[in-house]
């Protein structure tokens, strides 16, 4: 849908998102730059630790449950493809909510 970011779609069974991967990064961090979703995270990129904390980090900004999200792309790479099940519509909502927060914070 127009105004969505770039890298969310929405499917029939939730949406997608990409997001490039930061593994053994000092601190946790989301970022939204230029249009790019981009996860810092302290765990290492080692047996899905860093897959597991991204989508900790992704539940937590988004106030979605974790066992709605799955690595559906890029499992053992920096640039993910991750999917959320659920309504598309609210939850492309609630992530365009945090994006333009996040642009606005800076």
């Amino acid at each position: 849908m127009s105004g969505d970011p770039v890298f969310l779609r929405r499917t029939a069974t939730g949406v997608t998102v990409e997001v490039r991967a930061q593994p053994r990064a000092r601190r946790t961090a989301l970022t939204c730059s230029g249009g790019a979703l981009k996860a810092q995270v302290t765990a290492p990129a080692e047996d899905g630790k860093a897959n597991a904390a991204v989508i900790e980090l992704l539940a937590a900004a988004w106030k979605l449950p974790k066992s709605a999200f799955a690595v559906t792309r890029g499992a053992t790479s920096r640039d993910k493809v991750l999917s959320i099940a659920g309504e598309p519509e609210r939850l492309a909502a609630r992530i365009m909510e945090w994006t333009r927060a996040a642009e606005r914070d800076g």
